[in-house]
């Protein structure tokens, strides 16, 4: 019981860090989308990953080495897609704001990370569908896409009841159009991640056989798979900086053709935030591994878990950064629902770790 009930509370942290990411961005100046975001990767595809492992498990290095070729690859393909998919996560904020961005690319994502790896590995019905236990599990992810829905409708609304340039004040670039069509796309490939700590089961085995603490034994699978979404991120942000000509802006202090004081680039504290936002976004997975080891019985609503700690944390970030500021009063008791009923999806699961404990069951 306890055990599960851990894994609720680091799920919750986790799902902070999820929400928080974004906000150290709104401190960069003066760079463009893909110099950020770039060094916003190598810390949380690179740096982050490598030097939690190395830190916290024993040989991480050689964990994944004496992993089977099947299981790097695909491990490694299932990075790939989710690198799409927070590449995309990424656009969707941009074009909608931190909280409507979140609700509806954690909609799509939610659905197809929580359901798909039991259903594919045919466990599904022993243990979900049948025990008393996981009957309520499911219960509260079903719950949590509700509250999803909400929030999305909430956004919706929002977006009616504003002009445009309304909603230009505190987003500068929004286009609910566009955003919409890439928060789906971004939801969908987002659910990899999912797939692909399923994937790497097989490394995280073996960092426990070579003495590595069960809790920690994800941040070896961590490396294989951010190595794979820093492929897809890094290829497409030096596409951007040929076509854009913005590479430069890494270590200019001015941006080019313009000679206003105004215009100059703090490269130190650019890269400062950039990397602050690195470090949150890679902190999200960091908790959600140590939270999925803690589950159990109800590893798969690990994923609802963090989806709908993400929508709580990133709309009260919402709310904060004055993103709802002159929206309806219907769009804001919306939201308001939507948050208490995510809030209640996690106590029902908290519910169903508190039976199973209380039955013995293991």
């Amino acid at each position: 019981m306890i055990t599960a009930l851990y894994g609720v509370l680091f799920h919750w942290i986790g799902g902070l860090a999820a929400g928080s990411f974004y906000v150290p961005f709104k401190k960069v100046r003066n760079w463009s989308w893909e110099t950020y975001w770039l060094t916003n990767g190598i810390v949380s595809w690179l740096l982050a990953p490598t030097i939690f492992a190395l830190i916290l498990t024993t040989v991480p290095f050689e964990a994944i080495l004496s992993t089977d070729s099947e299981t790097l690859r695909n491990t490694y393909l299932c990075g790939l897609c989710w690198g799409i998919g927070g590449l995309t996560f990424g656009l969707s904020i941009r074009y909608l704001g931190v909280g409507l961005g979140n609700a509806i690319a954690l909609g799509f994502c939610t659905v197809f990370g929580t359901l798909i790896p039991p259903i594919r590995s045919g466990t599904f019905v022993s243990d979900i569908w049948t025990p008393t236990d996981g009957k309520i599990v499911l219960l509260g992810v079903l719950v949590a896409v509700v509250g999803i829905a909400i929030a999305g409708r909430a956004g919706m609304e929002k977006e009616r009841g504003l002009s445009d340039q309304e909603k230009k004040k505190t987003i500068k670039e929004f286009n609910f159009s566009k955003g919409v069509m890439i928060a789906a796309f971004a939801g969908i490939m987002s659910a990899f991640m999912a797939f692909a700590i399923d994937a790497g089961g097989p490394i995280g085995a073996n960092a426990v056989e070579q003495g590595t603490v069960p809790h920690w034994s994800g941040l070896p699978i961590l490396i294989v798979v951010m190595a794979g979404g820093l492929t897809t991120n890094f290829i497409w942000c030096i596409f951007l900086h040929l076509k854009n000509k913005s590479g430069y802006e890494y270590l200019a202090r001015y941006k080019r053709d313009i000679e206003s004081p105004d215009d100059d680039i703090p490269l130190r504290s650019n890269y400062l935030f950039s990397s602050l936002a690195g470090l949150v976004w890679y902190l999200q997975f960091f908790f959600y591994t140590v939270a999925h080891s803690y589950m159990g019985d109800f590893k798969f609503s690990s994923w609802t878990l963090h989806m709908a700690s993400i929508i709580i944390f990133s709309s009260l970030w919402g709310l904060k950064l004055g993103e709802w500021k002159g929206s309806s009063k219907k769009s804001r008791q919306l939201l308001y629902t939507a948050l208490g009923t995510l809030i209640l999806s996690t106590v029902i699961i908290g519910i169903a770790a508190y039976i199973k404990g209380s039955s013995g069951a293991h």
